[in-house]
């Protein structure tokens, strides 16, 4: 017999809010763009030409998050029987793959900069990255709720802290390149942003990959859940257990409940609920499905057969 629970579990934040301050955050980097493009021709400045097109890239991924946020929100329907929220899972390995190769593509530009510096109008530099500071830091704040229990909105909410510190990083090489023409300060700060930024996108990029591949989430532990169930005097072992995420708030967990005795269907409500209150309460899970067994798969394993 296999019972299951029947609801999906709607994590609050997938709502209007999150499209909403997604529209105000590309408006905003927008401005700054046109702002860096302008700075960055007028003054001479390629760092600050290099910035507009990371900006433009930053446009292009809250279009992206924003339309996986509209998707998340639809409901599951026959087509699609677990619903759209991993969308938002795909969006955040866009954004989090599109970072990193920002990152290499700074690190290149420093290369260059170390070994020909060149010339800049540093007052220039200073206005358009205190413009960047604000605009970026406005952005920050709108996204920073989201950004704790939602992958997407968590790659969108570093795009613009990495670019924030950027801005702050270009603004102090422009007052130090303004008071001593110390021009290598500017890419010294390139590398030192571009290697936070990879480090943040790869921790998202790992995340992600292991939903979208089914993995077991890095929280759970198999073993201490099968341990822990065969604790309860009806069970006599748990096996072909599989768990996996639908997204980062949403834990799916099935087995095969072998039974100490043969007991009657009626009788299992007490089991199962016992089950459930284990494996929500203290391991996350948010939907279960259990098959109950009597004598049956003695040879296997709680993952796979045994050789």
């Amino acid at each position: 017999m296999t019972k299951h629970t029947h609801e999906l579990s709607h994590p609050e934040g997938l709502d209007g809010v999150k499209g909403k301050n997604l529209l105000i955050t590309m408006a905003l980097k927008f401005l700054l763009t046109i702002a860096e493009v302008l700075g960055g021709w007028f003054s001479g400045s390629l760092s600050l030409l290099s910035d507009a097109l990371h900006n433009l890239n930053d446009v292009l991924s809250i279009v992206i998050s924003w339309f996986a946020v509209k998707m998340a929100e639809k409901k599951h329907d026959k087509k699609n029987t677990f619903g759209y929220r991993r969308a938002t899972i795909i969006a955040a390995v866009i954004n989090a793959t599109l970072l990193i190769i920002i990152s290499l593509f700074l690190f290149r530009e420093a290369y260059f900069k170390f070994i020909q510096p060149e010339k800049i109008n540093a007052l220039l530099v200073i206005v358009i990255s205190s413009i960047g500071i604000v605009l970026n830091a406005v952005a920050v704040y709108l996204l920073h709720k989201s950004s704790g229990d939602d992958l997407n909105m968590r790659a969108v909410y570093l795009h613009f802290l990495s670019d924030a510190l950027s801005s702050a990083g270009v603004m102090v090489g422009g007052i130090v390149i303004y008071y001593l023409d110390a021009y290598w300060i500017d890419p010294l700060l390139t590398v030192l942003i571009g290697i936070y930024i990879l480090k943040e996108s790869y921790e998202i990029l790992k995340e992600s990959m292991n939903i979208l591949m089914q993995g077991t989430p890095e929280t759970v532990d198999i073993d201490e859940i099968a341990e822990e169930l065969e604790k309860m005097d009806a069970i006599k072992d748990i096996h072909h257990v599989h768990i996996w995420a639908l997204d980062e708030h949403t834990v799916f967990f099935e087995a095969h409940v072998n039974l100490q005795k043969d007991i009657l269907v009626s009788e299992l409500s007490d089991v199962y609920e016992k089950l459930e209150q284990v494996l929500k309460g203290r391991f996350g899970v948010t939907h279960l499905t259990i098959q109950f067994e009597y004598n049956c798969c003695d040879d296997v394993g709680r993952v796979l057969d045994k050789e």
